[in-house]
């Protein structure tokens, strides 16, 4: 296929004329609508990270394969139709060790278990018990009524589960933020809906004492006097599978609402405020493809020093035919009261990540410089570092261990459906396939199972939920070998 006749056919279409085989996400995310002698990076406008994105070096390899160009550095080149989708998961794996450890199930069916994301700790202080939510379905969204389980799961006890509370206001992805109460031993937080709006319930289990706290929560403060909050009614509309159905959303006919946003939840005098809106941040970082479409925020983490705050600002774009596309990103940081808000990455997209220290965060992100890789920021500055260039297969959910030495990431599935799991030595720079688990493509992606790696809290063992077995159950990995060595 000559390089001029590449603009006359969708990209999608190009690959599998040529017999190369595409992600089932990659379809979802709209690859059908470009036409690919337009673009000579992944198009930001089309491209989010739920949806298997490539990385850089990925993309290029498959440009130069429709171009008919040569396959790799000091290689002869190769017709698409002779080379198929796994000579590139290859070109990547070469620089990634694969060394497989085993993965305990720590949750029997016949029910389903997760934890949730990946930017909180399953276990609590001792080490004893790892908390889990159960349900008795999968691969559909719940509807209001429908009760998740909560308890923990006794590693010491023939990894007995025992339940101690329910919650109406759930998800997929993230649960209902079922997570221990920072430096408190016996208590757990977690979000519950009351009529037509939702709250947080805290819970100690020794005493069973219940406390309601007047909003639900999107993130802890690692000092244990705030939490974030956010509308999971309008995140439910606009990002299904991180919300909750049954609420009531005052501002849902609102494209900017500046009632809405940010919320700083004093735990210990139960009182919360509006500290950044959405109506704020739009017209601060106002770009054309904002106006008239739907904004939020979504992604909400605390500084370790608890008094930073990381949050992303997302907005719809629209297809040619009128209908919801996908959505960009900005990502900011602020001070806990709103103040001084600092644009960390304008450049379109950014996707998972978690605090390293103080003023540095992991992120997987877009660049103009470098495209879609893992990228250091460091707060309130331009400074960024890249992580792991070029070698992971594109965007995981990415976390470092305590002292600073391992990122934990993994990746959505590849061409053989499968998640991989990741270990990357920061220091000796270099990376570690630990583990590949099948995910069925038959799941809707709102109600995926993605790994969402937890470290434990002496970074012994990874936590992660899979479906590879069929049901949804909760997994534990030994990485002391790496990580203690």
């Amino acid at each position: 296929m000559a390089s001029n006749d590449l603009g006359a056919i969708g990209f999608l279409a190009a690959l599998r004329k040529h017999h190369i085989s595409v992600p089932q996400q990659c379809a979802v995310a709209g690859f059908d609508n470009i036409v690919f002698g337009q673009y000579t990076e992944p198009p930001l406008t089309t491209v989010g990270y739920d949806n298997g994105l490539f990385s850089k070096t990925v993309w290029n390899m498959m440009i130069r394969r429709l171009r008919n160009e040569e396959t790799g550095p000091g290689q002869a080149g190769t017709h698409p139709a002779n080379t198929d989708r796994a000579s590139i998961d290859l070109r990547i794996s070469a620089m990634i060790q694969k060394q497989h450890l085993p993965a305990r199930r720590i949750t029997h069916g016949p029910k389903h278990y997760f934890f949730g994301y990946f930017d909180k700790f399953p276990w609590d202080q001792s080490g004893r018990y790892l908390l889990a939510q159960e349900i008795d379905f999968v691969a559909r969204q719940p509807v209001p009524g429908e009760k998740l389980s909560l308890g923990m799961v006794d590693l010491q006890d023939k990894e007995r589960f025992i339940p101690l509370a329910e919650s109406d206001a759930w998800c997929w992805q993230q649960g209902c933020m079922f997570q221990w109460l920072n430096d408190a031993k016996t208590k757990v937080i977690y979000n519950d809906r009351e009529g037509d709006h939702f709250v947080a319930r805290i819970l100690d289990l020794h005493t069973g004492e219940k406390q309601t706290i007047c909003r639900p929560i999107y993130c802890l403060s690692p000092d244990g006097k705030w939490a974030l909050s956010l509308s999971f009614s309008r995140l439910d509309r606009e990002r299904p599978g991180y919300g909750y159905p049954g609420g009531r959303d005052p501002y849902e006919k609102v494209k900017c609402p500046d009632q809405d946003g940010v919320f700083l939840v004093d735990l210990k005098n139960n009182t919360s405020k509006l500290v950044i809106s959405i109506a704020e941040v739009t017209e601060k970082y106002y770009r054309s493809d904002m106006e008239g479409t739907p904004g939020w925020f979504n992604h909400m983490l605390f500084s370790p020093d608890s008094r930073r705050i990381a949050f992303f600002h997302r907005w719809r774009l629209w297809n040619k035919d009128g209908s919801p596309g996908w959505h960009l990103t900005h990502m900011f940081t602020a001070n806990r009261d709103g103040s001084d808000i600092w644009p960390l990455n304008l450049e379109n997209m950014s996707s998972h990540y978690t605090w390293t220290g103080k003023n540095t965060i992991i992120n997987f992100s877009n660049r103009y410089t470098h495209g879609w890789q893992y990228y250091h920021y460091t707060d309130q500055t331009h400074q960024t570092e890249l992580i792991a260039k070029d070698v992971f297969p594109g965007d995981g959910h990415c976390s470092y261990s305590s002292d600073g030495k391992w990122m934990l990431t993994d990746s959505y599935p590849l061409e053989d459906h499968c998640r991989r799991l990741f270990l990357y030595d920061l220091d000796n720079r270099e990376a570690f396939e630990i583990g590949s688990f099948y995910a069925d493509p038959a799941y809707p992606i709102p109600t995926r199972c993605d790994l969402h790696p937890n470290w434990s809290r002496d970074d012994r063992f990874v936590c992660i939920d899979s479906i590879h077995e069929g049901s949804r159950q909760m997994y534990l990995i030994d990485v002391s070998k790496f990580t203690k060595k």
